[in-house]
C-alpha cells in the first residue's frame, strides 16, 4: 500500500479552516470541494491513458486521453458526497458509483446498507472518498467491496487520517494495489473513534446537522 500525504500550503490552509468550529457549512462544503480538487491531483498521477494523435494550429501531434474503461469515483455516503463535486471537476469523464456504510458507535463496526455500482469492476481504477479515516472499518470494508467486484486497483481520498486509521486499512488490504491519499494525518483518536485534533463529524459539519 502506497500513502501519500499532500505536503502544500494551500492545503494546510484550507484544512486549517475547516478545523475551526466557527466555520459555516457553505464555507465548510466550498473548502472540501477545493481541498478535494487540489487532493485529486496526486491521487490521479497514475490514472491509466491511451496515446492519440491531434491536430494542432502548426502541425499534427501525439498526446494522451483518459483510457477506457473509465475510473470509476465512489463517494462513501453521506460524508463523501460533500467530495464529489471537486473530483469529478478534475475528472469530468470518470463514472459515479456509490456505497452507503454507517458506523456502529459502540463497536466501530461498518455496515453497507446501499450500494449503486457496476456488476463487473474488472480492469477498472476506482477512486472512494471519504473525508476522516478514523478507524478504517468503513473505508477498509469499501476497498474490500471494490475488489470483490473484479476492481484493478483503488485510490482512497480522505482529507484527514488518523495513525491507527492508516494502519488498518493497510493490514486489511494486504496484497491489493492501494494507495492512500490524505490532507494529513492528525495525532490519534480518542475513546469514541473521532480523530484528535480532527474537524468533528464531517457529515455533519457539511450539511448542518451538527
Amino acid at each position: 500500500m502506497r500513502v501519500h500525504v499532500a505536503d502544500h500550503p494551500l492545503i494546510t490552509h484550507k484544512l486549517t479552516v475547516l478545523r475551526d468550529v466557527q466555520t459555516s457549512s457553505p464555507v465548510f462544503r466550498q473548502l472540501t470541494e477545493e481541498l478535494v480538487t487540489l487532493l485529486a491531483y496526486e491521487a490521479t498521477r497514475n490514472v491509466r491513458v491511451d496515446p492519440v494523435e491531434i491536430q494542432t494550429p502548426v502541425t499534427t501531434t501525439t498526446g494522451v486521453k483518459i483510457s477506457e474503461p473509465r475510473p470509476i469515483v465512489v463517494p462513501i455516503l453521506r460524508a463523501g458526497l460533500g467530495m464529489l463535486e471537486g473530483m469529478v471537476k478534475l475528472l469530468p469523464t470518470a463514472e459515479v458509483g456509490f456505497l452507503g456504510m454507517v458506523r456502529d458507535e459502540e463497536t466501530f463496526e461498518p455496515t453497507t446498507y446501499a450500494e449503486r455500482l457496476p456488476d463487473d469492476l474488472s480492469d477498472r481504477q476506482c477512486f472512494v472518498l471519504d473525508p476522516m479515516l478514523a478507524t478504517g472499518g468503513s473505508l477498509g470494508a469499501a476497498i474490500k467491496f471494490l475488489f470483490a467486484r473484479g476492481a484493478q486497483d483503488v485510490t482512497a481520498i480522505c482529507l484527514l487520517g488518523a495513525p491507527e486509521g492508516v494502519a488498518a486499512i493497510e493490514k486489511q488490504v494486504e496484497g491489493h494495489d492501494v494507495t492512500l491519499v490524505l490532507g494529513a494525518v492528525d495525532e490519534r483518536l480518542n475513546e469514541k473513534g473521532y480523530i484528535v485534533p480532527g474537524l468533528g463529524d464531517a457529515g455533519d459539519r457539511l450539511y448542518g446537522t451538527a
